[in-house]
């Protein structure tokens, strides 16, 4: 199912062109989000979906849970981690699998600047482990405007993923991603040449000899296990106190199910767990049935936020000091 949900094309006719907004989430760093509004966003919610590891807003993903959201009278930012979707000029650095700050900005921003009065944030295996992790990080004092997350393939616990990425039986996940990594490191250099030492990228096989040779470093990690560590969700997850989707399965050929059967997951009240058995990562393909496209982890994330916002219901009007910035 992971293979097929990758390589099944998908279209989106009722989705309309979105308006592209950029965020400036650091001195050197600036993200871009493909942003779709509804008629006065204001008196919608909005979510906030975040892809993952070498994905970009334009993920297939990314899109549907977007189109099946603003059929729902959904606002839905598709945002660009760092140097992803050919943001690489946008930033001097880097970007890590449990950088949350960028994400934490865009709600700010959204809340305090726009004035929108509900917030969601959904992501996908490294945006999932972002989305939960910032969750975790708020703890028992979340924004006000922030009435839930949701993640699918979440990579709560990046060594154990990274080692299942290394099963032989995984190369061809492993080659991809490598090589993404090392194109977008090439692409790096002719906007930012100098900036960061290549003589080692082309001896890179695997995702950890490149957080080892990279990632680690650049961001003050002792090494990438340490790196892993301490940017997994599962290290803050017992600390969540909104509520909180995790969609997994047991036949992720890269995400283990151990994980997600920790207590400090399990015995958290606020998180609503499914494991299926099968789903593979970020596929959950079921029937198709009328203008339901099979894709049924989208569906449910747009149904748990939908759930949230009516236990949290919207002002019934605001003052027009404050708009949404395009």
């Amino acid at each position: 199912m992971t293979l097929y949900s990758w390589g099944n094309p998908r279209y989106f006719p009722s989705l309309p062109p979105p308006t592209r907004r950029y965020f400036d989430v650091a001195l050197d760093a600036r993200v871009v989000a493909e942003c779709h509004w509804q008629p006065r966003p204001w008196e919608h919610a909005t979510l906030l979906a975040l892809h993952g590891l070498n994905g970009s807003s334009d993920a297939h993903y990314m899109k549907g849970l977007a189109a099946k959201a603003f059929a729902r009278g959904m606002n839905i930012l598709r945002l660009n981690q760092r140097n992803c979707g050919n943001t690489e000029p946008l930033s001097a650095g880097l970007f890590h699998s449990g950088l949350t700050a960028d994400a934490a900005h865009v709600v700010h921003e959204l809340t305090d600047v726009d004035g929108l009065p509900a917030i969601a944030v959904a992501g996908y295996s490294l945006g999932g482990n972002l989305a939960l992790k910032l969750a975790g990080e708020y703890g028992a004092h979340p924004p006000p405007a922030l009435v839930c997350v949701a993640a699918v393939s979440p990579i709560i616990e990046i060594g154990e993923c990274t080692r299942a990425l290394e099963r032989r039986e995984n190369r061809l996940y492993q080659w991809n991603f490598v090589k993404d990594l090392k194109r977008r490191m090439r692409r790096k250099e002719e906007c930012r040449p100098g900036r960061f030492d290549l003589s080692a990228l082309d001896s890179v096989t695997t995702v950890r000899g490149f957080d080892e040779a990279y990632t680690a470093p650049h961001f003050g990690f002792r090494s990438a296990e340490d790196y892993y560590y301490r940017a997994s969700a599962l290290r803050v997850i017992d600390r969540i106190h909104i509520p909180a989707l995790i969609i997994t399965s047991e036949d992720d050929p890269f995400v283990p199910s151990r994980p997600f059967h920790d207590p400090k997951v399990t015995a958290n009240p606020y998180i609503d767990l499914r494991v299926s058995d099968h789903g593979g990562h970020c596929g959950f393909i079921g029937a198709r049935s009328g203008l339901d496209d099979g894709y049924w982890a989208e569906r449910e994330i747009v149904e748990f936020v939908a759930r949230n916002v009516e236990s949290a219901p919207l002002p019934t009007h605001r003052s027009e000091d404050r708009r949404v910035h395009a």
